[in-house]
């Protein structure tokens, strides 16, 4: 059964003349806040499929989230002073020793290169915790450095908060130092807990507590959670991965996710929580790079009490076209918004080695092309370094990264042009020739992911003429054209959606590279 292809576009102009903006928005997207996943069968057609994954709709988080592009990784702990990139939990806190820590600098660095998000490693998988925590001796309260008195992510969040960069965590689930200390993978029974845990000399009087089910590792990460999310201030983004330790085979840890969840949801409800989390996938490489079609829709499956999964591999080439919709049924329980995010680093390993140097900016910028332009957000990580700063080479290169995207997409030409809407199509007349080689689309989100494929076209001698053609749009896609292309009408023609289709962006920009 064919499925009707039914499509009206409109530019960001016709929706502001609508005067739906500010509050009007907000309860758009508060109204979707339970229409992010909606089930499947396994008795449902593909066009009982595309129907529903045409109605899923991201939250406000995912929304706003989706809107920042360009994300900070700093991968920071004991590693950066022994040089592993996964430590043993053994270390000796001591060896923590960043004396010219300036977490002002890495703010400054990140702000200037375009970055409106960072995620501090506040524990990685050796269990080596940046904060004052009560719940662990292997953290910088156990070492001379600040005379024990150091605390990174107040000092982090502190510095992102005052330079404009919204704050997030990354706390491994796995942890080698708990597993030494026999908490980790002990093999103890899920049983109601009482969070936060009050430990001797606590003198904390919590507005309120919560009772969870938790194994005696979930309960000391709800710990370790409580104490993050209420005593630094708000947190944007909660990074989860879902390695396991280097520990006997025979040894797991099921983790508590249900239980992290909810307290996260309780805590932080802007924040979201992302890749072993509801909001935000893995895109499923650490090379920075999205699928040619990125969708934000794709099947999922629960496991492990109640963790987020694929129903079909992390890897797969294609997540959510109406195949791949096809193809996991029997695996899926829901049709999810879930949208990639993109994890590489600027160096070769995630901590610093000063053996290790910067990408080059092409790269940089192809990485941009290939995940900010794929309707992905871009998650770059850079490491400081044992002094407790970003290394010079990193901090220059983030400012030519920055300049480099800004000379690939100047100034969007079609801002100034008149636009005429029909339904299927936008054009724009630029009022004189112009060369073009750079074109960014965006649908409005808000009314979910809807365009499966489009042509660009301009007009040269009276005729209109291909320039280009691609698959899904979604938040953002940019396409790079091999040579410019000099026309005074443009236009954007979609010829294949799984509903109303709301294009918002029609940027044509020409590189000054």
């Amino acid at each position: 059964m064919a499925v009707s292809r039914r499509v009206f576009l409109a530019t960001a102009a016709v929706l502001a003349a609508t005067g739906v903006s500010g509050p009007a928005l907000a309860a758009s997207a508060d109204a979707a806040e339970d229409r992010y996943r909606i089930p499947v069968t396994p008795d449902d057609t593909e066009a009982d499929l595309v129907r529903k994954a045409s109605q899923v709709r991201p939250t406000a988080r995912q929304v706003t989230w989706q809107r920042l592009e360009r994300t900070a990784f700093l991968h920071f702990g004991v590693n950066t002073f022994t040089g592993l990139e996964w430590g043993t939990g053994d270390e000796d806190p001591d060896v923590f020793q960043p004396a010219g820590l300036d977490t002002d600098q890495w703010a400054r660095a990140l702000r200037d290169g375009g970055f409106k998000l960072a995620i501090l490693t506040v524990k990685h998988h050796d269990g080596f915790v940046l904060h004052q925590t009560r719940y662990t001796a292997h953290s910088v309260a156990s070492s001379s450095w600040q005379g024990g008195r150091g605390d990174v992510l107040r000092s982090f969040a502190d510095s992102m908060r005052r330079h404009g960069i919204k704050v997030g965590v990354y706390i491994s689930p796995a942890d080698e130092n708990q597993y030494l200390h026999g908490v980790y993978a002990n093999g103890s029974a899920r049983t109601d807990r009482t969070i936060p845990t009050l430990v001797e000399g606590d003198d904390r009087t919590p507005p309120r507590s919560y009772t969870l089910p938790a194994t005696d590792y979930g309960a000391h990460m709800l710990n370790q959670l409580y104490e993050v999310l209420t005593e630094y201030g708000p947190v944007d983004e909660v990074w989860f991965d879902g390695a396991q330790g280097r520990i006997p085979p025979d040894k797991v840890e099921k983790y508590d996710w249900d239980s992290w969840y909810t307290l996260v949801r309780s805590l932080a409800p802007d924040a979201v929580i992302a890749v072993s989390g509801p909001d935000v996938r893995w895109v499923g490489n650490e090379g920075g790079l999205a699928r040619e079609d990125e969708w934000s829709v794709v099947p999922v499956q629960e496991k492990d009490h109640g963790r987020t999964d694929y129903a079909l591999a992390y890897d797969a080439p294609d997540m959510g076209s109406r195949a791949a919709l096809v193809k996991a049924r029997p695996m899926a329980d829901h049709l999810q918004w879930w949208p990639a995010e993109c994890d590489v680093s600027i160096r070769d390993g995630w901590f610093f080695h000063a053996d290790q140097q910067p990408k080059s900016v092409e790269q940089l910028t192809d990485i941009y092309f290939r995940s900010v332009g794929r309707n992905s957000v871009l998650l770059l990580n850079i490491p400081p370094d044992t002094d407790g700063l970003l290394p010079a080479a990193d901090v220059a290169r983030l400012r030519e990264f920055r300049e480099r995207v800004d000379r690939e997409l100047p100034e969007d030409m079609a801002r100034d042009g008149r636009t005429t809407v029909s339904p299927g199509r936008v054009t724009v007349d630029l009022g004189r020739q112009r060369e073009v080689d750079r074109i960014r689309l965006a649908e409005d989100i808000r009314h979910g992911q809807q365009v499966e494929s489009f042509v660009v076209e301009a007009q040269r001698d009276g005729a209109w003429t291909e320039v280009t053609r691609a698959g899904a749009i979604g938040a953002s896609r940019i396409l790079l054209l091999a040579a410019p292309v000099r026309a005074r009408r443009w236009r954007v023609r979609v010829t294949g959606s799984r509903a109303v289709a709301r294009v918002v962006e029609f940027g044509l920009y020409r590189s000054q590279v």
